[in-house]
Protein backbone atom coordinates (compact mmCIF):
# COMPACT_ATOMS: atom_id res chain seq x y z
CA UNK A 1 0.00 0.00 0.00
CA UNK A 2 2.99 2.52 1.04
CA UNK A 3 4.09 1.57 -2.74
CA UNK A 4 1.06 2.47 -4.48
CA UNK A 5 0.51 5.32 -2.72
CA UNK A 6 3.79 6.54 -2.98
CA UNK A 7 3.94 5.97 -7.15
CA UNK A 8 0.21 7.51 -7.28
CA UNK A 9 1.34 10.36 -5.12
CA UNK A 10 4.68 11.19 -7.51
CA UNK A 11 2.19 10.81 -10.37
CA UNK A 12 0.52 13.49 -9.05
CA UNK A 13 3.34 15.41 -9.10
CA UNK A 14 4.14 14.95 -12.40
CA UNK A 15 0.95 15.91 -13.45
CA UNK A 16 1.00 19.15 -11.68
CA UNK A 17 4.38 20.06 -13.05
CA UNK A 18 3.17 18.63 -16.82
CA UNK A 19 -0.25 20.94 -15.98
CA UNK A 20 1.51 24.11 -15.29
CA UNK A 21 3.01 24.34 -18.76
CA UNK A 22 0.59 23.08 -20.75
CA UNK A 23 -2.59 24.72 -18.93
CA UNK A 24 -4.34 21.50 -17.60
CA UNK A 25 -6.38 20.63 -20.46
CA UNK A 26 -3.49 18.57 -22.80
CA UNK A 27 -3.03 15.28 -22.80
CA UNK A 28 0.29 13.76 -22.35
CA UNK A 29 2.56 12.72 -25.49
CA UNK A 30 2.04 9.28 -25.38
CA UNK A 31 3.06 6.45 -28.45
CA UNK A 32 1.91 9.16 -30.82
CA UNK A 33 -0.66 10.87 -29.68
CA UNK A 34 1.47 14.12 -29.94
CA UNK A 35 -0.45 17.05 -29.75
CA UNK A 36 0.23 20.64 -31.92
CA UNK A 37 3.05 22.66 -30.42
CA UNK A 38 3.44 26.26 -30.20
CA UNK A 39 6.36 28.92 -29.80
CA UNK A 40 5.05 32.01 -27.89
CA UNK A 41 5.93 35.04 -29.81
CA UNK A 42 5.53 38.88 -28.52
CA UNK A 43 3.31 39.64 -31.01
CA UNK A 44 1.14 36.40 -32.22
CA UNK A 45 0.99 32.49 -31.46
CA UNK A 46 2.84 30.68 -34.47
CA UNK A 47 1.19 27.50 -35.17
CA UNK A 48 4.08 25.01 -36.62
CA UNK A 49 2.02 21.85 -36.92
CA UNK A 50 2.05 18.32 -35.63
CA UNK A 51 5.66 17.82 -36.80
CA UNK A 52 7.25 20.59 -36.00
CA UNK A 53 8.07 21.16 -39.34
CA UNK A 54 4.92 23.43 -41.11
CA UNK A 55 4.24 26.96 -40.34
CA UNK A 56 0.88 28.33 -40.22
CA UNK A 57 -0.69 30.97 -39.29
CA UNK A 58 -4.09 33.11 -39.47
CA UNK A 59 -4.08 36.35 -39.41
CA UNK A 60 -7.03 36.48 -36.68
CA UNK A 61 -5.02 38.07 -34.18
CA UNK A 62 -3.55 40.87 -36.74
CA UNK A 63 -0.02 39.66 -36.52
CA UNK A 64 2.24 41.49 -38.97
CA UNK A 65 0.24 44.51 -38.38
CA UNK A 66 1.64 47.78 -36.83
CA UNK A 67 1.32 47.74 -32.49
CA UNK A 68 -0.40 50.64 -31.50
CA UNK A 69 2.71 52.38 -29.83
CA UNK A 70 0.52 55.17 -27.90
CA UNK A 71 -0.49 52.17 -25.97
CA UNK A 72 2.95 52.23 -24.73
CA UNK A 73 3.14 55.82 -24.12
CA UNK A 74 5.45 56.75 -27.04
CA UNK A 75 4.77 59.39 -29.64
CA UNK A 76 5.31 59.53 -33.21
CA UNK A 77 9.28 60.30 -33.18
CA UNK A 78 10.12 57.73 -30.68
CA UNK A 79 8.09 55.26 -32.36
CA UNK A 80 9.71 55.23 -36.20
CA UNK A 81 12.69 53.96 -37.16
CA UNK A 82 13.14 56.76 -39.92
CA UNK A 83 15.59 59.46 -39.19
CA UNK A 84 14.81 63.05 -39.97
CA UNK A 85 17.82 64.40 -42.47
CA UNK A 86 17.76 68.03 -40.27
CA UNK A 87 18.69 65.78 -37.51
CA UNK A 88 21.67 64.63 -39.61
CA UNK A 89 22.76 68.05 -40.77
CA UNK A 90 22.51 68.81 -36.86
CA UNK A 91 25.06 66.79 -35.76
CA UNK A 92 27.40 67.20 -38.78
CA UNK A 93 27.39 71.01 -38.08
CA UNK A 94 27.75 70.35 -34.48
CA UNK A 95 30.57 68.34 -35.23
CA UNK A 96 32.66 70.72 -37.64
CA UNK A 97 31.98 73.67 -35.42
CA UNK A 98 33.67 71.72 -32.57
CA UNK A 99 36.74 71.02 -34.99
CA UNK A 100 36.61 74.69 -36.06
CA UNK A 101 36.89 75.35 -32.06
CA UNK A 102 39.93 73.10 -31.54
CA UNK A 103 41.53 74.54 -34.37
CA UNK A 104 41.16 78.15 -33.05
CA UNK A 105 42.29 77.18 -29.86
CA UNK A 106 45.51 76.07 -30.99
CA UNK A 107 46.80 77.75 -33.56
CA UNK A 108 44.75 81.17 -32.66
CA UNK A 109 44.35 81.52 -28.88
CA UNK A 110 46.93 79.76 -27.36
CA UNK A 111 49.52 81.31 -28.81
CA UNK A 112 47.86 84.67 -27.36
CA UNK A 113 47.30 83.08 -24.34
CA UNK A 114 49.81 81.45 -22.93
CA UNK A 115 52.94 83.77 -23.80
CA UNK A 116 50.68 86.00 -21.81
CA UNK A 117 50.15 83.48 -18.64
CA UNK A 118 54.17 83.09 -18.94
CA UNK A 119 54.92 86.67 -18.54
CA UNK A 120 58.10 87.54 -16.97
CA UNK A 121 59.50 84.02 -17.09
CA UNK A 122 62.54 82.35 -18.05
CA UNK A 123 60.73 79.61 -20.01
CA UNK A 124 62.41 80.18 -22.91
CA UNK A 125 59.23 79.01 -25.43
CA UNK A 126 57.24 81.85 -23.61
CA UNK A 127 60.10 85.03 -23.19
CA UNK A 128 58.48 88.00 -25.61
CA UNK A 129 61.37 89.74 -27.53
CA UNK A 130 61.45 93.17 -27.37
CA UNK A 131 60.34 95.02 -30.50
CA UNK A 132 62.24 98.40 -30.70
CA UNK A 133 60.82 99.74 -34.16
CA UNK A 134 63.25 102.27 -35.98
CA UNK A 135 60.87 103.79 -38.49
CA UNK A 136 58.25 105.40 -36.54
CA UNK A 137 58.25 109.18 -38.06
CA UNK A 138 54.76 108.97 -40.71
CA UNK A 139 57.50 110.33 -43.82
CA UNK A 140 59.24 106.85 -43.78
CA UNK A 141 58.60 104.75 -46.94
CA UNK A 142 60.14 101.64 -48.52
CA UNK A 143 60.98 100.56 -52.04
CA UNK A 144 59.13 98.09 -53.42
CA UNK A 145 60.88 97.55 -57.50
CA UNK A 146 63.68 96.11 -57.35
CA UNK A 147 65.89 99.73 -58.33
CA UNK A 148 64.58 103.20 -58.42
CA UNK A 149 66.61 105.78 -59.77
CA UNK A 150 66.45 109.08 -58.14
CA UNK A 151 67.40 112.30 -60.47
CA UNK A 152 68.77 115.66 -59.55
CA UNK A 153 65.25 117.16 -60.25
CA UNK A 154 61.26 116.09 -60.90
CA UNK A 155 62.37 114.99 -64.48
CA UNK A 156 63.77 111.83 -66.19
CA UNK A 157 65.85 113.92 -68.58
CA UNK A 158 67.50 115.86 -65.59
CA UNK A 159 70.94 113.91 -64.12
CA UNK A 160 70.91 110.46 -62.17
CA UNK A 161 72.32 111.02 -58.74
CA UNK A 162 71.86 107.44 -57.50
CA UNK A 163 69.57 104.45 -57.23
CA UNK A 164 67.76 102.51 -54.24
CA UNK A 165 67.33 99.31 -54.31
CA UNK A 166 64.71 96.98 -52.97
CA UNK A 167 63.08 97.02 -49.39
CA UNK A 168 65.66 100.50 -49.17
CA UNK A 169 63.92 102.81 -46.85
CA UNK A 170 63.44 106.49 -47.58
CA UNK A 171 62.30 109.26 -46.66
CA UNK A 172 59.62 111.52 -47.66
CA UNK A 173 60.41 115.08 -47.99
CA UNK A 174 57.15 116.71 -49.44
CA UNK A 175 54.08 114.68 -50.12
CA UNK A 176 53.71 117.15 -53.37
CA UNK A 177 53.29 115.14 -56.88
CA UNK A 178 55.35 117.26 -59.65
CA UNK A 179 55.09 115.90 -62.98
CA UNK A 180 54.69 112.44 -61.73
CA UNK A 181 57.73 113.01 -58.74
CA UNK A 182 58.21 113.65 -55.37
CA UNK A 183 61.06 114.07 -53.60
CA UNK A 184 62.62 112.04 -51.49
CA UNK A 185 65.72 111.41 -48.88
CA UNK A 186 67.90 108.45 -48.88
CA UNK A 187 69.33 106.89 -45.28
CA UNK A 188 72.79 108.25 -46.29
CA UNK A 189 71.73 111.90 -47.02
CA UNK A 190 71.15 112.40 -50.57
CA UNK A 191 68.09 114.34 -51.86
CA UNK A 192 66.37 113.90 -54.88
CA UNK A 193 63.35 112.92 -56.74
CA UNK A 194 61.79 109.47 -57.60
CA UNK A 195 58.77 108.41 -59.27
CA UNK A 196 55.47 108.61 -57.29
CA UNK A 197 53.62 105.01 -56.84
CA UNK A 198 57.68 103.12 -56.48
CA UNK A 199 57.61 103.21 -52.43
CA UNK A 200 55.03 102.23 -50.31
CA UNK A 201 54.04 103.40 -46.24
CA UNK A 202 53.67 99.91 -45.00
CA UNK A 203 57.55 99.58 -43.07
CA UNK A 204 57.20 96.06 -41.04
CA UNK A 205 59.29 94.82 -43.63
CA UNK A 206 62.54 96.53 -42.87
CA UNK A 207 62.12 97.00 -39.24
CA UNK A 208 65.23 94.60 -37.92
CA UNK A 209 63.59 93.62 -34.58
CA UNK A 210 60.93 91.89 -35.76
CA UNK A 211 62.82 89.06 -37.73
CA UNK A 212 65.33 86.50 -36.69
CA UNK A 213 67.70 86.84 -39.74
CA UNK A 214 68.94 89.79 -42.22
CA UNK A 215 69.98 88.82 -45.32
CA UNK A 216 72.46 90.86 -47.65
CA UNK A 217 72.39 90.14 -51.32
CA UNK A 218 76.19 89.33 -51.95
CA UNK A 219 75.60 88.54 -55.94
CA UNK A 220 74.47 90.58 -59.16
CA UNK A 221 70.54 89.14 -58.29
CA UNK A 222 68.78 87.19 -56.71
CA UNK A 223 65.66 85.69 -57.27
CA UNK A 224 62.56 85.93 -55.12
CA UNK A 225 60.32 83.34 -55.84
CA UNK A 226 56.33 82.42 -54.40
CA UNK A 227 57.68 78.61 -53.10
CA UNK A 228 60.77 77.37 -51.81
CA UNK A 229 60.73 74.95 -54.78
CA UNK A 230 59.12 75.35 -58.24
CA UNK A 231 58.10 78.52 -57.23
CA UNK A 232 57.08 81.40 -60.02
CA UNK A 233 58.67 84.31 -59.77
CA UNK A 234 57.85 87.50 -57.48
CA UNK A 235 60.96 89.81 -58.34
CA UNK A 236 64.79 90.34 -58.43
CA UNK A 237 66.41 91.72 -55.63
CA UNK A 238 69.90 93.15 -56.78
CA UNK A 239 73.40 93.17 -54.93
CA UNK A 240 73.51 94.90 -51.44
CA UNK A 241 69.28 94.60 -50.90
CA UNK A 242 69.19 93.87 -47.50
CA UNK A 243 65.90 91.18 -47.01
CA UNK A 244 64.34 90.21 -43.38
CA UNK A 245 62.91 87.04 -42.24
CA UNK A 246 62.10 84.16 -39.46
CA UNK A 247 62.22 80.70 -41.32
CA UNK A 248 65.33 79.11 -42.65
CA UNK A 249 65.53 75.76 -44.24
CA UNK A 250 67.66 73.45 -46.10
CA UNK A 251 69.29 75.97 -48.65
CA UNK A 252 65.92 78.75 -48.92
CA UNK A 253 65.22 81.06 -46.82
CA UNK A 254 61.49 82.64 -46.34
CA UNK A 255 61.57 86.36 -46.36
CA UNK A 256 59.22 89.53 -45.91
CA UNK A 257 58.58 91.53 -48.65
CA UNK A 258 57.38 95.51 -49.10
CA UNK A 259 53.46 95.11 -48.28
CA UNK A 260 53.30 92.03 -46.08
CA UNK A 261 53.76 89.34 -48.73
CA UNK A 262 56.54 86.35 -48.29
CA UNK A 263 58.48 85.03 -50.79
CA UNK A 264 61.94 83.00 -51.02
CA UNK A 265 65.61 82.90 -52.06
CA UNK A 266 67.88 80.86 -52.08
CA UNK A 267 71.22 80.82 -49.63
CA UNK A 268 73.95 81.01 -52.12
CA UNK A 269 74.81 84.93 -53.00
CA UNK A 270 73.06 85.47 -49.99
CA UNK A 271 75.32 86.65 -46.62
CA UNK A 272 73.30 85.93 -43.38
CA UNK A 273 74.32 88.35 -40.15
CA UNK A 274 72.27 89.37 -37.14
CA UNK A 275 69.27 91.92 -37.67
CA UNK A 276 71.17 95.10 -36.47
CA UNK A 277 74.80 93.79 -37.55
CA UNK A 278 77.02 95.17 -40.42
CA UNK A 279 78.35 92.65 -42.65
CA UNK A 280 82.31 91.85 -41.38
CA UNK A 281 85.02 93.62 -43.48
CA UNK A 282 87.30 91.11 -45.96
CA UNK A 283 90.58 91.18 -47.84
CA UNK A 284 90.86 93.00 -51.62
CA UNK A 285 90.29 89.71 -52.87
CA UNK A 286 86.54 89.53 -51.97
CA UNK A 287 85.92 92.73 -53.13
CA UNK A 288 87.31 92.15 -56.76
CA UNK A 289 85.57 89.41 -57.04
CA UNK A 290 82.24 90.96 -56.30
CA UNK A 291 83.24 93.79 -58.64
CA UNK A 292 84.04 90.93 -61.53
CA UNK A 293 80.60 90.11 -61.47
CA UNK A 294 79.58 93.36 -63.45
CA UNK A 295 82.04 93.09 -66.02
CA UNK A 296 80.33 93.86 -69.73
CA UNK A 297 77.21 95.03 -67.53
CA UNK A 298 75.62 98.41 -69.67
CA UNK A 299 76.88 101.78 -68.54
CA UNK A 300 73.89 103.72 -66.61
CA UNK A 301 75.45 107.21 -64.60
CA UNK A 302 75.54 106.64 -61.19
CA UNK A 303 73.56 103.57 -61.78
CA UNK A 304 73.98 100.51 -59.07
CA UNK A 305 72.82 96.97 -61.03
CA UNK A 306 73.25 94.75 -63.79
CA UNK A 307 70.69 96.45 -65.61
CA UNK A 308 72.86 99.75 -65.45
CA UNK A 309 75.66 100.18 -63.86
CA UNK A 310 78.31 103.13 -62.90
CA UNK A 311 82.28 101.87 -61.69
CA UNK A 312 81.17 104.61 -58.71
CA UNK A 313 78.31 103.06 -58.47
CA UNK A 314 79.79 99.87 -58.56
CA UNK A 315 82.23 100.66 -55.66
CA UNK A 316 79.88 101.73 -53.64
CA UNK A 317 77.29 98.27 -53.38
CA UNK A 318 80.57 95.77 -53.62
CA UNK A 319 82.24 97.60 -51.14
CA UNK A 320 78.81 97.79 -48.55
CA UNK A 321 78.36 93.76 -48.95
CA UNK A 322 81.88 93.14 -48.06
CA UNK A 323 82.17 95.24 -44.88
CA UNK A 324 83.37 98.85 -45.76
CA UNK A 325 80.37 101.52 -45.76
CA UNK A 326 81.10 103.85 -49.14
CA UNK A 327 79.48 107.07 -50.02
CA UNK A 328 78.04 106.69 -53.53
CA UNK A 329 79.21 109.46 -55.50
CA UNK A 330 82.63 109.49 -56.93
CA UNK A 331 84.33 113.05 -55.57
CA UNK A 332 83.24 111.41 -52.27
CA UNK A 333 84.46 108.15 -52.79
CA UNK A 334 88.03 110.38 -53.95
CA UNK A 335 88.24 111.47 -50.54
CA UNK A 336 88.24 108.58 -48.33
CA UNK A 337 90.74 105.80 -48.03
CA UNK A 338 94.27 105.51 -47.88
CA UNK A 339 95.65 107.27 -50.39
CA UNK A 340 98.82 105.90 -52.17
CA UNK A 341 102.37 107.23 -52.87
CA UNK A 342 102.80 106.11 -56.86
CA UNK A 343 106.60 105.76 -57.65
CA UNK A 344 108.84 105.95 -61.11
CA UNK A 345 111.49 104.38 -62.41
CA UNK A 346 114.58 105.70 -62.60
CA UNK A 347 115.05 104.71 -65.87
CA UNK A 348 112.05 105.78 -67.93
CA UNK A 349 110.27 107.82 -65.69
CA UNK A 350 107.31 105.80 -65.43
CA UNK A 351 104.72 105.50 -62.72
CA UNK A 352 105.17 102.32 -61.02
CA UNK A 353 102.16 99.72 -61.59
CA UNK A 354 103.28 96.73 -59.12
CA UNK A 355 102.33 100.06 -56.52
CA UNK A 356 98.55 99.64 -57.46
CA UNK A 357 97.01 96.69 -55.47
CA UNK A 358 93.99 94.71 -57.04
CA UNK A 359 91.32 96.68 -54.84
CA UNK A 360 92.50 99.84 -55.14
CA UNK A 361 90.49 102.82 -56.34
CA UNK A 362 91.71 105.22 -59.43
CA UNK A 363 91.03 108.00 -60.08
CA UNK A 364 91.47 110.09 -63.51
CA UNK A 365 91.36 113.42 -64.98
CA UNK A 366 89.95 113.04 -68.33
CA UNK A 367 91.51 111.94 -71.21
CA UNK A 368 92.06 115.60 -73.15
CA UNK A 369 92.57 117.53 -69.96
CA UNK A 370 96.18 119.09 -69.08
CA UNK A 371 98.61 117.56 -66.94
CA UNK A 372 98.06 120.20 -64.19
CA UNK A 373 94.21 119.76 -63.84
CA UNK A 374 93.07 118.35 -60.28
CA UNK A 375 89.11 117.69 -61.52
CA UNK A 376 88.22 114.03 -61.01
CA UNK A 377 86.30 112.96 -64.24
CA UNK A 378 86.90 109.14 -64.36
CA UNK A 379 87.34 106.20 -62.20
CA UNK A 380 88.59 103.09 -62.45
CA UNK A 381 89.04 99.78 -59.59
CA UNK A 382 92.20 97.91 -60.07
CA UNK A 383 91.41 94.03 -60.51
CA UNK A 384 95.40 92.65 -61.06
CA UNK A 385 98.57 94.74 -61.99
CA UNK A 386 97.89 96.08 -65.22
CA UNK A 387 94.31 95.44 -65.60
CA UNK A 388 91.02 98.24 -64.29
CA UNK A 389 87.51 98.01 -64.46
CA UNK A 390 86.57 101.09 -65.93
CA UNK A 391 83.95 102.99 -68.79
CA UNK A 392 84.34 101.56 -72.02
CA UNK A 393 85.92 103.94 -74.81
CA UNK A 394 82.37 103.82 -76.35
CA UNK A 395 80.76 104.67 -72.47
CA UNK A 396 78.25 102.04 -73.34
CA UNK A 397 79.26 99.48 -70.72
CA UNK A 398 81.53 98.93 -68.02
CA UNK A 399 84.55 96.64 -68.73
CA UNK A 400 87.88 94.91 -68.06
CA UNK A 401 90.99 97.28 -69.94
CA UNK A 402 94.36 96.33 -69.16
CA UNK A 403 97.48 98.97 -69.43
CA UNK A 404 100.95 98.64 -69.61
CA UNK A 405 103.52 100.48 -68.24
CA UNK A 406 104.14 104.05 -69.96
CA UNK A 407 100.06 104.15 -70.99
CA UNK A 408 98.86 107.64 -71.11
CA UNK A 409 96.28 106.24 -68.64
CA UNK A 410 98.60 106.20 -65.67
CA UNK A 411 99.46 109.98 -66.68
CA UNK A 412 95.66 110.82 -65.55
CA UNK A 413 95.90 109.85 -62.82
CA UNK A 414 95.36 111.88 -59.78
CA UNK A 415 94.96 109.91 -56.65
CA UNK A 416 94.95 106.06 -55.85
CA UNK A 417 92.69 105.29 -52.79
CA UNK A 418 93.38 102.01 -50.79
CA UNK A 419 90.29 100.59 -48.77
CA UNK A 420 90.53 96.61 -48.32
CA UNK A 421 93.65 95.37 -47.61
CA UNK A 422 95.46 92.27 -49.03
CA UNK A 423 95.35 88.42 -47.75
Amino acid sequence: MKKSGNKSSKAGQRRSVFERFTGGDKESPIAGNTPDRQIRHVESPVNLGSNGLTESFTDTDGYGHAEDMHVWGMNDKKATLRTSKRNVFLGLGIAIGVIILMLAGVFYILPRVLPKLFAGTNIELFVQKQVNYVYTDPSYRVINLPEVSVYASPSVTSDRITQVLYNEVITLKSEQVTDGFVQIETQDKITGYIKDGTFISEMDSAEPDLYQYKLIISSPYKNIMTHASNGTLITKAMMNTALYGNVKRDGVYQVTLPGGDTGWVGSSGVIEIGTRAKTDIVSSRYFVSSVLTFVNSMYLDDGLTMQGASVNGIAYVCSSVNGIELPRSMIEQSRLGNEIELHRDAVNNNLVIDDIHPGDFVFLRGADDPASSTEIKEMAICTDTGTFFMISPAKTTVRLRQFSSGNSFYERIITVRRFFQSD
